[in-house]
């Protein structure tokens, strides 16, 4: 049974009978995901650097393609479950740089070791121990081997400091194959820019590869720029428009704990217009650009997430046996220490944590997106 045909027979199940509840639990033990998929994940913002800039982070996760090394790929071995690939500002002088999919969300190789809540002295000691064992290139000992600032920080344990919204479609080996060539040949020289080179425009451009011309910047929303919401608009739209896609989306919590949570993703346009310290001197000193920004978000700024995005889990992500055979690196230095991706084990991400108000825990829905165009406000 495919992917679109239990959406199909589940969502009566959903929405009567068994409950949402029960729904998610048959849903997730009836949908094992042995077809390749590629998927953006838009990463809400953390921080200062996130109250000053609201636009968040963006990443790619392929869930057949693994990391060789944190700069070469390869096709997963049965039991592995994918890679996410960024662009980052000032990480060892690369373009980009691959993670397999557990560090890269927890800062650990098996979902067994992820804790169940964290503080940041937790958080750092996890990104540190992985750092020490795997990228030392990347981020190498401060003097007395202490640990190094800086931004390596962000390629580990992105689930401590934040929640992933993540929009799925599937993909093909041939098409895995073609993107492990092309990057594994391409330069992987860093140019980052905030205005015309940063993560959403390396989002933008894997995307476009497996689905031309599918995602473009906006002129009015982003005011030329590319923005982690852009590219999801671009592709819930383009996904809504080709069924054959299958698309869904998918939502990573952040880890419980005394961390301080994320803020929800935001537009150019829109991190412009809500923003107090930015909207009233603009609104004094610029009132026709001001009105401009205004009119542009409510024209093409918005975007609503979707509802009752199902709660990701490992396993319907791992790569099976009887998949294609995996690609041979290009580099084959028998040096060269490859990163792990030990195979997941039935264990669930941890859930969201509940409401401080309420006590009422967020509910775990899994349903695809709606056929109709859909609303990014």
């Amino acid at each position: 049974m495919n992917r679109k045909q239990t959406n199909r027979r589940l969502r009566p199940i959903l929405c009567h009978g068994l409950g949402y509840a029960a729904g998610v639990l048959l849903l997730l033990a009836q949908v094992a995901a042995a077809h390749a998929s590629v998927a953006l994940l838009m990463e809400e913002p953390y921080g200062k650097f996130g109250a000053m800039n609201p636009t968040g982070h963006s990443a790619i996760y392929l869930n057949h393609i693994c990391a060789a090394s944190p700069t070469e790929l390869r096709t997963c071995q049965p039991g592995e479950s994918g890679v996410v690939i960024s662009r980052y500002h000032k990480v060892a002088g690369l373009d980009w740089v691959a993670i397999p999919l557990i560090p890269y969300l927890y800062a650990v190789e098996d979902v067994t070791q992820v804790p169940q809540s964290v503080d940041q002295t937790q958080v750092d000691a996890l990104r540190d121990a992985y750092r020490r064992k795997y990228l030392l290139e990347l981020a190498p000992n401060a003097s007395h081997g202490k640990t190094p600032k800086g931004e390596w920080t962000q390629l580990v344990g992105e689930s401590y400091d934040r929640t992933i919204h993540g929009f799925e479609v599937v993909s093909s080996s041939e098409e895995d194959e073609r993107f492990i060539a092309l990057f594994n040949d391409r330069k992987n020289t860093g140019h980052f820019n905030i205005f015309v080179h940063n993560c959403a425009d390396f989002s933008r451009s894997v995307l476009n590869i497996y689905l031309p011309n599918a995602i473009h910047r906006s002129i009015v929303a982003d005011l030329g720029m590319t923005s982690p919401k852009q590219v999801a608009h671009s592709l819930v739209q383009y996904g809504t428009k080709h069924p054959e896609l299958e698309m869904s989306a998918f939502v990573i919590p952040q880890v419980p704990g005394a961390i301080k949570r994320s803020k929800p993703v935001k537009g150019v346009a829109e991190s412009l217009i809500k923003s107090k310290k930015y909207m009233l001197p603009l609104a004094i000193l610029t009132p026709e650009l001001t009105g401009s920004a205004v009119v542009a978000y409510l024209a093409k700024g918005r975007m609503e997430l979707p509802k009752n995005a199902l709660v990701f889990n490992v396993n319907d992500n791992v790569m099976e046996p009887g998949d294609p055979v995996p690609v041979q690196a290009t580099n084959t230095d028998p040096d060269r220490t490859p990163l792990s991706s030990s195979p997941p084990v039935a264990v669930s991400i941890p859930a969201p944590a509940p409401n401080a108000a309420t006590g009422a825990t967020p509910a775990a829905l899994a349903t695809p997106l709606p056929a109709a165009p859909v609303t990014l406000p």
